[in-house]
């Protein structure tokens, strides 16, 4: 690791914005008196969007609907598909990403007016499904706790992930929504390897504390599942099973993956990620990632794209099939009850 490396951070690079017709660089380093490279510190910046719950068009994903009560996201997964959405609010996919953090504080209000327009009949709205619901802001901020009030007092169905084991702090909420079948979690596990996941995922829970937050869940009644998500040829694919055993043992019911893929500004920064952190085998992981996509490190297919496709891509899929099989055969997420939705606000006088 270099001396100029940013711990904490990561990525490690501000990519260009394709959105911006100039932007600063430094490119000619001798050209300018100071340093623009200074450690980022996370900015905080407030949003007041007109509506919360949005559609989602991927047929991959097997959701209608999803809701971000936060843009960028401080965990800093270098992998992470969400970087290129930052570009829409001007700012970079890289660090910008992971320390200019827009917060969508009305969230809680714009959901309650959702849920009490007179054509919404209940569908499972994923929180987050962009950036992580449980981030670090949302410690203090508890605008994610404010939008699981409004969907207990609704009684709507709601599915969630993290990586976070702050979610246990809410488990009085998730307890109350798993006992009317109206909620299920999946905890994000994409390592067990300590020294990768501080690389990968610099700012997020040890493998250990999401074990154990799945275990809490579990045992508190709340339906809940393991991704491991994405996975990524030559660091974290033979971790799999181990991931899965695991997760099994803690009380997980059901568990789900998909394989890496670097589109549009997140190749090059991941590309420089590894090559900073894993020079002796950049060209093996960076050329199995790209066999993944016929050839490229991207793939905007759908049906294809989270599964990827070649012989590397057909033995990660057996490696997940098999471990399934061994430690989830027989166990499910249960269905979501969606007649218990209060439509309209309208109280059932026989709940």
């Amino acid at each position: 690791m270099d001396e100029g490396y940013l711990k904490g951070r990561g990525a490690q690079i501000k990519t260009a914005n394709r959105f911006l017709a100039s932007q600063y660089t430094t490119d000619h380093i001798e050209g300018i008196d100071e340093p623009l490279q200074e450690t980022p510190q996370t900015q905080i910046f407030h949003e007041s969007p007109k509506k919360i719950v949005n559609k989602i068009t991927s047929p991959d994903l097997g959701l209608g609907y999803s809701m971000n009560p936060y843009q960028g996201c401080e965990h800093g997964c270098i992998y992470c598909y969400a970087r290129n959405t930052h570009e829409y609010y001007g700012f970079s996919a890289g660090l910008d990403f992971e320390t200019k953090i827009i917060v969508k504080e009305n969230a809680p209000e714009l959901l309650e007016k959702h849920l009490l327009q007179p054509g919404w009949n209940a569908v499972p709205i994923m929180l987050s499904g962009n950036t992580d619901c449980y981030q670090p802001q949302e410690q203090k901020l508890k605008i994610t706790r404010r939008m699981l009030e409004v969907l207990l007092k609704y009684r709507h169905p709601v599915g969630m992930i993290t990586k976070n084991a702050l979610i246990q702090r809410d488990i009085d909420i998730l307890q109350e929504l798993a006992k009317e079948r109206l909620v299920n979690v999946m905890i994000s596990v994409t390592t067990l390897d300590e020294n990768l996941r501080r690389m990968m995922e610099p700012r997020t829970a040890s493998a250990i504390k999401r074990m154990q937050t799945i275990e809490a869940l579990a045992k508190s009644g709340v339906p809940t599942g393991v991704m491991s998500a994405p996975i990524i040829p030559g660091l974290n694919h033979h971790e799999i099973p181990d991931i899965y055993k695991m997760a099994a043992e803690h009380g997980a019911v059901a568990c789900g993956m998909t394989v890496v893929r670097l589109n549009g500004s997140i190749g090059k920064i991941f590309e420089d990620w590894l090559r900073r952190n894993f020079t002796d085998r950049f060209e093996k992981v960076w050329n199995q990632i790209s066999d993944l996509h016929g050839g490229n490190v991207n793939d905007s297919v759908f049906g294809r794209r989270m599964a990827g496709e070649g012989n590397i891509a057909l033995a990660i899929q057996q490696l997940y099939r098999i471990s399934k099989k061994k430690y989830f055969a027989g166990k499910a997420m249960p269905a979501m009850d969606l007649t218990r939705f209060r439509k309209g606000g309208n109280l059932n006088l026989f709940s």
